[in-house]
């Protein structure tokens, strides 16, 4: 089965998702909830769960975009006959080649994980969100930290990996 390109739609998703994350991720220090949204929450709190909503809903259409007809191929190569591609990447980067960003490989295992963690990071927050005032929130909200550390640092590498690829982009 051929992949399918991205579409539009998918382009305008993956703005949106990425808004709202950085969003999220910039401004949670700022957030204030342990075991329930507190009596005296201001108004980030609660901005910080809308959007986290909001990005839950969102980041998994795009992750569905992004799979659909065949792209969970280049998003997770985990399969024997697309695992290797990943293995030159790497053999590659040692060898100070830049790792292409189509055909699955390197690039796109982090894509792929990231994507995972966006979706991971966000269902945790929801569980948090439905679980809360409970004994489990605390559980849920350590999830979400776990998550939500997984997400920035596959967020820097993927910015990384963007970055090289424009830079190789232009040298060409």
């Amino acid at each position: 089965m051929p992949l399918l390109p991205p579409d539009r739609s998918s382009n305008r998703r993956h703005f949106a998702v990425a808004l709202l994350t950085v969003w999220l991720l910039l401004t949670s220090p700022w957030v204030s909830m342990f075991r329930r949204i507190p009596p005296s929450a201001g108004w980030l709190d609660y901005v910080h769960v809308v959007t986290g909503l909001l990005a839950l809903v969102l980041g998994v259409a795009y992750a569905w975009s992004c799979t659909r007809g065949g792209g969970w191929r280049l998003y997770f190569p985990w399969s024997p006959s697309l695992l290797p591609g990943v293995g030159r990447d790497l053999a590659g980067l040692l060898r100070g080649r830049v790792p292409s960003a189509e055909g699955g490989g390197l690039i796109g295992l982090i894509e792929g994980l990231l994507l995972v963690f966006l979706v991971a990071t966000a269902l945790t927050g929801a569980a948090w969100l439905a679980t809360q005032g409970s004994d489990a929130a605390l559980a849920w909200r350590g999830y979400h930290a776990v998550a939500a550390r997984g997400l920035i640092g596959l967020l820097v590498l993927h910015v990384v990996t963007v970055s090289l690829h424009l830079l190789d982009f232009l040298r060409d």
